[in-house]
């Protein structure tokens, strides 16, 4: 038995040492972010303004954040220095990165901002509403209009060479109820609803649109954290659904066909799905903040619940080694479960107020 832990331990050890993934995590009211590769916290970038929903993504060796506030930053993930900025509005939601431009959508002056790689703008569309949901599929750009219960799709007419130059190609009127977060699968546009029971699926191919009833309990219960669909999950033949308001996570096949409703301890904001697609965990609003819970994709069953001393608002899975990392915000660290054993691993601390945490495979 000393000799199997020993040999777990090396294989931990030896896991964070050919890691080449870093780890950048949102510090919420510190408006920066926290580094961590091979394990360690190294560094903070400063200066990305209010964090306080703060997204990055990467393309190539780009990195892009979003701030609450209305800016884009764009900055170099190995040197880690910021090398551009620009404010789009004063609150934006969402933004994509293309091949030849960025999509922000904008909450407070109703419009989405297409802006080259480097942040210069190119063009500002005028909706009249919150935009949401804001996704790519080839040479469209696709949202929701959170205030008008519309999907719009906008297609580059020059076909992604040179500039941009993004025209209204078709509208979704009546979509359903307040559309709040939307994410892709292929050619499908999923979008869920505040009020509405049933979500979306646009099919960008046919450009045909669909509702696809929910079965939830009449009496749901007042949404603390809205989910976000950036974290639906999808894995094999299933697709999994944080519910609105309700203590489930809804499954189906897919051809969006429902499968099962599985009970869930909370009210469910993240479901992020684990690289090999066997496990799924699931994150939760309300008095159970501090819990997250691991479901079996094949059994779909809850097989292990982790319960933490603050809030938990966000996790990510390791490409790279067996660990699942957790954001325990109220306690400024970033817990660190290994994934094949099950349990807690370690905590890495001086983590202001953690939220959001993305993943950049360095020397890609």
């Amino acid at each position: 038995m000393k000799l199997l832990n020993l040999l777990l331990i090396a294989s931990i050890a030896s896991s964070w040492v050919c890691a080449k993934e870093k780890f950048f995590v949102v510090e919420r009211e510190n408006e920066s972010l926290a580094t961590i590769y091979n394990g360690v916290k190294r560094t903070n970038i400063t200066g990305m303004h209010d964090m306080n929903h703060g997204v990055v993504k990467f393309d190539g060796k780009d990195g892009y954040a979003i701030s609450r506030d209305g800016f884009v930053v764009k900055f170099d993930p190995e040197s880690e220095k910021i090398l551009a900025e620009y404010k789009t509005s004063k609150s934006a939601i969402g933004f994509v990165i293309g091949a030849n431009y960025v999509a922000v959508a904008n909450y407070d002056d109703k419009s989405v901002d297409i802006l080259d790689r480097d942040l210069k703008p190119l063009e500002k569309i005028q909706t009249g509403s919150k935009n949401v949901g804001i996704k790519t599929y080839e040479n469209y750009l696709i949202f929701s209009q959170m205030d008008n219960d519309t999907i719009s799709v906008y297609k580059d007419i020059n076909e992604g060479k040179n500039k941009p130059n993004f025209k209204l190609f078709k509208e979704f009127k009546d979509a359903g109820e307040l559309p709040f977060d939307a994410m892709i699968k292929d050619e499908k546009y999923i979008v869920g609803f505040f009020t509405s029971k049933f979500f979306g699926v646009l099919d960008l191919k046919k450009m045909e649109y669909k509702k696809i009833d929910i079965f939830l309990d009449e009496n749901r219960q007042m949404v603390l954290k809205v989910p976000h669909f950036g974290f639906w999950s999808i894995g094999g033949d299933k697709i999994f659904v944080p519910a609105v308001g309700d203590n489930k996570v809804m499954v189906y096949d897919n051809d969006f066909k429902f499968v099962k409703n599985i009970q869930t301890q909370g009210l469910p904001v993240f479901t992020s799905l684990s690289p090999d697609k066997k496990y799924l965990a699931v994150t939760y609003s309300g008095k159970d903040f501090p819990t997250i819970q691991i479901i079996d994709t094949t059994t779909l069953e809850i097989i292990h619940t982790f319960n933490f001393d603050g809030k938990v608002l966000h996790v990510r899975w390791s490409e790279d080694s067996p660990q699942l990392y957790v954001s325990v915000n109220d306690t400024n660290k970033i817990a660190v479960i290994h994934t094949k054993e099950w349990f807690l691993n370690r905590e890495i601390f001086n983590v202001k107020k953690p939220s959001g945490i993305f993943i950049y495979e360095d020397g890609k």
